[in-house]
């Protein structure tokens, strides 16, 4: 017979094991398409050789800032709300995909405008005006839809179909580059540019057919959700724009051989995060219905994805510092930096675990103000540190800087955070 202590053990492991189960699945999804995104760049950087390579990495820069304006953010009202009221899923759809119609059309002419002057001022090979269009519109339109269809399915409770989402998304990126470059030898940006193009377009659509038996979208903007959504999008766009300022700046002055080195290290940190990412793509839907009485009632189920958090990132840590080595041999011989630059920046992500459970807890509670403050004001001054900072000593004076950015963000989220739980929880003990 089970003693008391068995029993209590053994109901405590029935309730975490729903739990346990979707993140497994959820970090198998993001670490398989991390696994797939990092063959793929391996693919790439062995085909079309380091400058053409180095010249990929910083239109990437700018299509990485561009996809997270696309939409206007409003992927957030569509998890957000439809995790509480799944009818509201047909307008919200709409209203998705008006605004990544409108702001697409004007992120990919002004984006192609503003590429074409910034890739002249840099010492690499020029890109043509068709080359660039189908690079912008396949990275950033293309792929806002394919990230609906995820966000659709995680607002309707589908795990398994968004985990399906992304892992084949990463897939079919890897599948492409392969037949692209080792079967059809494909050697220059150019005719990359017609390839990746044509696969994301095509799974773009076999997405919007899986989600048709949800119902068709209602197409109208829904002005509500317009500010919420803007706010949202600033955020990722001024980290976006932080995550990338580096990789812009470096290409002014250094070899593109080594802007390319440091643009794959920086994809494979940032690809890295997959194991927090796995834990909040599923807390934050939580965390909606847990704060909708009060932020305060969220706390302690933050505080133990924090903890969470902190040993995933600590792991993600160890284990790429450990593999940096080995890395030179799967990109190629003229990327013998790799291992550097992966060593050094190995350890933001155990701060990016510390301040991301606090900050999708404000999203999540609606409380995107507090957010879009906390990460916009960081990121803003974080561009302009990081960027001076490579400037002046780049590469050592962009680690320094990235950490003091990171460490800021945590600091100030949690104390930022801490401080609405007191005022919701007496706000609760008023009866207001």
């Amino acid at each position: 017979m089970l003693t008391m202590s068995g029993l209590v053990a053994n109901e405590r492991l029935q309730r975490l094991r729903p739990a346990l189960v979707g993140y497994l699945l959820s970090s198998g999804a993001l670490a398989s398409a991390a696994l797939s995104q990092l063959v793929t760049f391996a693919i790439l950087a062995r085909a079309l050789g380091p400058l053409e390579f180095g010249l990929f990495v910083q239109i990437s820069a700018v299509t990485a800032i561009a996809v997270q304006l696309c939409g206007l953010g409003a992927s957030d009202g569509l998890l957000r709300r439809v995790a509480r009221k799944p009818g509201s899923y047909a307008a919200l759809l709409g209203h998705n995909l008006c605004l990544i119609a409108l702001s697409g059309v004007v992120l990919v002419s002004g984006g192609a405008i503003a590429l074409s002057a910034w890739l002249r001022i840099g010492t690499g090979p020029s890109v043509g005006a068709g080359t660039l269009v189908l690079l912008l519109f396949g990275n950033v339109v293309v792929v806002r839809v394919i990230l609906l269809v995820e966000t659709a399915f995680l607002g309707l409770g589908r795990f398994d179909q968004a985990n399906r989402t992304v892992a084949g998304f990463a897939l079919m990126r890897m599948a492409v580059a392969g037949l692209a470059c080792q079967v059809f030898g494909v050697s220059t940006l150019a005719e990359w540019a017609i390839w990746q193009f044509a696969g994301y377009l095509l799974y773009a659509l076999a997405g919007a057919v899986s989600l048709r038996r949800f119902g068709r979208p209602r197409f109208a903007i829904l002005r509500e959700e317009l500010v919420p959504g803007l706010l949202f999008a600033s955020q990722f766009a001024m980290r976006a724009i932080r995550a990338n300022v580096d990789l812009l700046v470096i290409g002014l002055f250094a070899p593109l051989a080594t802007v390319g080195s440091y643009g794959v290290a920086r994809r494979i940190v940032d690809s890295s995060y997959l194991a927090i990412d796995a834990l909040n793509r599923l807390l934050y839907p939580r965390l909606a219905r847990a704060s909708r009485d009060g932020l305060h009632n969220a706390l302690p189920l933050t505080k133990r994805a924090l903890v969470a958090a902190l040993g995933l990132g600590l792991a993600t840590c160890l284990t790429l510092f450990l593999l940096a080595p080995e890395l030179p041999v799967l990109f190629g011989r003229h990327y013998q930096d790799l291992s550097f630059f992966v060593r050094c920046l190995s350890g933001t992500i155990i701060l990016v675990g510390a301040w991301a459970v606090a900050v999708d807890l404000l999203g999540a509670s609606g409380r995107q103000d507090a957010r879009a403050w906390i990460l916009n004001g960081a990121n803003l001054l974080g561009s302009a540190l990081i960027a001076g900072a490579t400037w002046l000593a780049a590469p050592v004076g962009t680690f320094v800087a990235l950490y003091l950015v990171e460490g800021a963000i945590a600091g100030i989220a949690w104390l930022v955070l801490l401080r609405l739980v007191r005022r919701s929880r007496l706000r609760a003990g008023a009866g207001l």
